[in-house]
C-alpha cells in the first residue's frame, strides 16, 4: 500500500543539489511500454533501512500505477563502495536487467571507511563503469547524504572529499546527481531545518523524504515531455578512459574454497555464541575462510589488478601478512575503529597496482595485533 510521504516546507532545489545529467529516457521507456521494470538500490545502511528507498519505490509505482516493478534492496550497513563495486555483480546485476539503479556512499565512504579521493573515485567509478559495461542501457543515480562532520565543511562553503570524488565520476559518465547533503546544508544554514528534524546519519522519515522528493523532482525534468510513441531505448555512450584506470570496474568476487589452504584455516560457519562481539543476521549462517592462530597460511591464483578480502572484522580481528608473486610481505589489520563490539563487515585490499595478468597472493596471519586476538573470517576474497 502506498503512503503519503511526511511534509516538509519547501519552495524547490538549487538547480546544483538536483543535477540531471546526460538522457534519463531509458528507464522510463521500459517502464512505459512493456509495464515491468527493475530497480536497485545499493549502498550502506541508509539504503538498507527502511528510509528513501520504499520512498522512491512509491513514488515510480505512483508514476507508473501499470507497471510491475521488481525493487530490489543491495544496500548492506556499514559497507563502502570499494565493497560495492565488489559485490556489484553478485549482488545487482545477476539479479536480471537492471533498468534503475540508485547509488549510495558518500557518508560510508567517510566515516567508515575513512576513504582518499583516490579510493573513493576507485570505488564509484568501479560501481559506474562495471554497471555501464554490463547492460549500456542502464540509468544510474547518485545520492549524496550527510553526517555532520561533511555538514560542518558544506556549511563552510568547500566540498566533503567524498562528494567531490563522487561528483567526478558523476561528470565523467553523465551520470545525475542528488545534492541531498548541500539542501540539508542550506537548510540548516537558512534555519528553515534543524539535524534534529532531519534525523541525523541515519535520516528520520522527514530527512529521507528531502532526499526522495529531490529524486523525484530529477524524474520531472527528465520526464517532462510525453514519451514519443516512437521513444526507443539506446545505450549510453562510455567514456573510453576511465577517470583512474585501476577503478574496480572488473571488480568480482571470488570463492574461498578455490584458495589453497596450508596451515591452520578452514572454511566453516564461525561458533558465533562463543565468540566477543555482536554478529548482523545476514553473516550469522555464512560459511567463511576461518584463520585464527599466528602463522596460519593460505594461497591463492587470480587473475587482474586488484586482490584483497571482504570480511568481518570483530573484538578478536588480527592481521595479515600478504605476499604477492613471492614479494615481500605487507602487513593490513583488519581491525576497525567500530571492531570493539561488532563483527563489522569490510573491504580490505593487498594490493590494487599489479600488472593485469595471473598472479598468486599468499596470507599468513601475523604475531601482532591490536586486538583481542588474531582472527581473520574471510567472506569473500575480490579482485579486479
Amino acid at each position: 500500500m502506498l503512503v503519503a510521504l511526511p511534509l516538509i516546507a519547501c519552495s524547490g532545489f538549487a538547480a546544483d543539489h538536483v543535477a540531471f545529467r546526460g538522457d534519463f529516457q531509458n528507464a522510463r521507456i521500459k517502464f512505459e511500454q512493456s509495464k515491468t521494470g527493475n530497480v536497485a538500490f545499493i549502498g550502506g545502511s541508509i539504503t538498507e533501512m527502511d528510509g528513501y528507498r520504499p520512498m522512491v519505490c512509491e513514488i515510480l509505482q505512483r508514476r507508473f500505477p501499470a507497471t510491475k516493478f521488481n525493487f530490489i534492496n543491495a544496500g548492506i550497513s556499514s559497507t563502502c563502495s570499494t565493497t560495492g563495486a565488489f559485490r556489484l555483480q553478485s549482488d545487482v546485476l545477476d539479479r536480471g536487467d537492471i533498468d534503475l539503479l540508485f547509488i549510495e556512499f558518500a557518508v560510508n565512504d567517510d566515516q567508515d571507511a575513512h576513504h582518499s579521493k583516490a579510493a573513493c573515485i576507485r570505488g564509484m567509478e568501479g560501481l559506474v563503469r562495471h554497471a555501464r559495461i554490463a547492460n549500456p542501457n542502464i540509468d544510474l543515480v547518485i545520492t549524496f547524504f550527510v553526517n555532520e562532520s561533511m555538514l560542518a565543511t558544506l556549511q563552510k562553503s568547500e566540498t566533503p572529499l567524498t562528494i567531490a570524488a563522487h561528483t567526478a565520476v558523476a561528470e565523467h559518465y553523465d551520470v545525475s546527481t542528488i545534492g541531498l547533503a548541500s539542501e540539508v546544508a542550506d537548510r540548516i544554514t537558512d534555519g528553515t531545518l534543524t539535524w534534529k528534524q532531519y534525523g541525523g546519519v541515519h535520516p528520520a522519515p522527514a530527512g529521507n523524504a528531502i532526499a526522495a522528493t529531490m529524486i523525484d523532482e530529477l524524474m520531472s525534468e527528465a520526464w517532462s515531455e510525453p514519451l514519443a510513441k516512437s521513444a526507443a531505448i539506446k545505450p549510453h555512450p562510455l567514456p573510453e578512459s576511465p577517470l583512474n584506470p585501476t577503478s574496480y570496474w572488473r571488480g568480482r568476487f571470488i570463492d574461498p574454497a578455490t584458495s589453497k589452504i596450508h596451515d591452520g584455516w578452514s572454511i566453516s560457519v564461525p561458533d558465533w555464541l562463543s565468540l566477543p562481539g555482536s554478529t548482523r543476521e545476514r553473516f550469522r549462517k555464512l560459511p567463511m575462510l576461518c584463520g585464527e592462530q599466528p602463522g596460519d597460511t593460505v594461497s591463492l591464483s587470480f587473475a587482474g589488478t586488484a586482490i584483497g578480502a571482504y570480511v568481518v572484522a570483530g573484538p578478536d580481528a588480527g592481521m595479515i601478512e600478504a605476499s604477492v608473486d613471492g614479494g615481500p610481505f605487507e602487513v593490513v589489520d583488519l581491525y576497525h575503529q567500530y571492531s570493539k563490539g561488532l563483527h563489522y563487515p569490510r573491504t580490505v585490499m593487498f594490493a590494487t597496482d599489479l600488472e593485469a595478468a595471473e598472479h598468486t597472493i599468499e596470507l599468513k596471519i601475523a604475531d601482532k595485533t591490536r586486538s583481542k586476538g588474531n582472527a581473520a573470517r574471510i567472506i569473500q576474497f575480490v579482485a579486479n
